[in-house]
């Protein structure tokens, strides 16, 4: 069975995308993306530095177009079940055609917006912890007297986490004094995946209830809990609650394998989660669009 799975924000680079213009289909969407977007991301896409698609509100419309487009572009796209990681959501429900692209993209769009504000009102950070049993990561996390959680659970032995700007330094310090082979603070705007983005929740939610979702032609894995999800209600509660909640990366590649996933596809640029995948899953076939 083929799993088709979409990156989410990180997986940009300068020039994307610029290959699939000359596709009429692919040309088209960019084209109404533009226009959706009341600016040329395009432009920046295909020409602007890497500090031009490092703001909060070019990167996730971005890496969602690009995710998107590649899917259309396949002679051959028929997936037996989609997963994104974290943004790759949108473009997963796309894909699945749970969300029409228009819609999806405007809830991306919505939802940068939103955490850029959340990012603003309480300045914050994530770091990844490498080596590292999950378990001992969350234990000392909840020691600490500031906001600090697990935020991506990535592969085995990669965890990151996100929270104030004073409780991601105290856990690295600990961390490290636990045997964390590193602790890395992350070139990030903020603390995504945790509570401190309630106030984007709270805006996303309102933009998603007044979206249009459809039943999906197949299984979405969704990241709050790994886990398939083909109706439409708890696909729209799964995806506002991923703001505030941990990216379950690892449980849903293993609930893909355990449910017949043999192939996993990556959709969109790089190619970080075809290396995570690996980890989780190395019996399973791996490539990208």
């Amino acid at each position: 069975m083929k799993a088709y799975i979409f990156p989410g924000q990180g997986a940009q680079f300068v020039g994307m995308g610029k290959d699939l213009y000359d596709n009429p289909s692919v040309k088209k969407t960019f084209d109404q993306a533009n226009e959706i977007l009341g600016f040329n991301i395009t432009d920046i896409m295909f020409a602007g530095t890497a500090e031009d698609l490092k703001q909060t509100k070019v990167t996730q419309p971005a890496v969602f177009l690009h995710s998107v487009a590649v899917a259309l572009a396949a002679a051959d796209f028929k997936p037996d079940m989609v997963a994104g990681h974290s943004l790759g959501e949108f473009s997963a429900l796309v894909a699945n055609k749970a969300l029409f692209f228009e819609d999806g993209l405007r809830l991306v769009s919505q939802r940068a917006q939103a955490m850029q504000r959340a990012c603003e009102i309480n300045p914050s950070t994530m770091a990844a912890i490498l080596g590292l049993d999950d378990k001992v990561v969350e234990d000392i996390c909840a020691e600490i007297d500031e906001v600090v959680v697990a935020a991506n659970y990535n592969c085995p032995g990669q965890l990151v986490i996100s929270g104030s700007m004073k409780g991601i330094e105290v856990a690295c310090e600990k961390l490290k004094a636990a045997g964390a082979k590193r602790a890395l603070p992350l070139q990030v705007g903020g603390a995504f995946h945790s509570p401190l983005m309630e106030p984007a929740r709270e805006e996303l939610a309102a933009a998603i209830d007044k979206t249009n979702f459809s039943a999906p032609i197949c299984p979405v894995y969704q990241n709050v809990n790994g886990m398939p999800a083909t109706d439409v209600s708890v696909i729209k509660k799964n995806l506002i609650d991923q703001l505030t909640a941990p990216v379950r990366w690892t449980q849903s590649v293993q609930r893909m394998v355990q449910d017949g996933a043999t192939d996993f596809i990556e959709c969109g640029p790089g190619k970080v989660l075809q290396g995570l995948v690996k980890k989780i899953a190395p019996e399973a076939n791996v490539s990208s669009l």
